[in-house]
């Protein structure tokens, strides 16, 4: 049976609303709207804006709520996905126990769900991407932050409170970048905030002890350092930009040791970043996997970059919308 379901990706810099439709267990991206999120002007604006954007996907495509089965939406937490709350994540300043899935249903009068990007992105691999046909799996962001959404036995799990797949939190190291309001956390070393953090405590050594850096070269270019002009140098040949990625691939080992010793995976899949710079973080991510995880479930894993790749944030949103209406009763 085909229908049409609507995503709403909501992030810190823009938000998008997709309009997809999913027919005999595949999901096809009808139209999208992206726009700026523009943080400063508050929920009440981005809501509005979203609402704008919503009735002309809608429009443009010819159809009216009533023809929508469900609606999803993708968002940074924390939140509560029972209740339908966005709880004042770090990158929506002022989004307070925002009532958004009340607000989208009494305005468009379609049912609709919530889920965090960690757990939406999870579940869009497992139906569409590089976790298609796996029971036990687990997504990683590697983006801005470091977030884990998990499928386990065949189930997406959200732990006793919603709060599960808070990965980031661990603490690898005592001293290092922080992440997630903790230092030598995570999501310290693997995200592209502490991937940052990193390569300009590296520059500042470098420069003060009278070394050039090619990415940065002086003190007043620091605040252009980040991931990104980190991998472009390192991807050049940069020695000291390599190191950096090698420093962020060797803790993300340690964290999926874990990850795979605990919850035994079939599949970790990783998006963001390590789509973007994977040849640099894998030899020193596999080296530690190799010393420090069970063989047995080492062998039983793999380890990839999202299938679904820079289209992951619309499928996420969608596949939350698709959820919701495979567990109608």
């Amino acid at each position: 049976m085909a229908h049409s379901i609507l995503g709403l990706d909501i992030g810190g810099t823009k938000c998008s609303v997709v309009l997809g439709k999913e027919e005999d267990g595949l999901l096809q991206i009808k139209a999208k709207k992206t726009f700026p999120t523009e943080v400063t002007k508050g929920f009440a604006h981005t809501m509005h804006t979203i609402q704008q954007q919503t009735d002309a996907v809608l429009h443009e495509a010819g159809l009216t709520p009533e023809q929508i089965a469900a609606c999803g939406i993708s968002c940074g937490g924390p939140l509560d996905s029972d209740k339908g709350l966005v709880m004042s994540p770090p990158n929506l300043p002022g989004w307070n126990n925002i009532p958004i899935v009340e607000i989208v249903e009494k305005h468009y009068g379609i049912q609709t769900a919530l889920q965090n990007d960690a757990n939406a992105s999870a579940l869009a691999e497992w139906k569409y991407g590089a976790g298609r046909g796996c029971n036990n799996l687990i997504f990683l962001t590697f983006g801005t932050g470091m977030g884990a959404g998990l499928i386990l036995n065949g189930r997406l799990y959200a732990g006793a409170n919603g709060m599960a797949g808070e990965a980031g939190h661990i603490r690898l190291e005592r001293y290092g970048p922080i992440g997630y309001g903790k230092a030598g956390s995570f999501e310290g070393f693997c995200s592209g905030g502490g991937i940052a953090q990193l390569a300009c405590n590296k520059v500042f050594e470098k420069i003060q002890s009278g070394e050039k850096v090619s990415f940065c070269p002086t003190l007043a270019d620091l605040s252009k350092v980040n991931a990104r002009t980190v991998a472009d140098a390192a991807f050049a040949g940069d020695e000291l930009a390599k190191e950096i990625y090698h420093t962020s691939g060797h803790c993300l080992g340690k964290a999926l040791s874990i990850l795979i010793d605990v919850l035994n995976p079939e599949i970790i899949i990783l998006g963001s970043i390590y789509l973007r710079a994977q040849q640099l973080i894998e030899p020193a991510m596999n080296e530690v996997i190799r010393q420090e995880t069970l063989p047995h479930a080492r062998q039983a894993c793999r380890i990839v970059p999202a299938g679904l790749k820079e289209s992951l944030g619309d499928y996420a949103a969608l596949s939350v919308a698709s959820f919701l209406l495979e567990s109608e009763p």
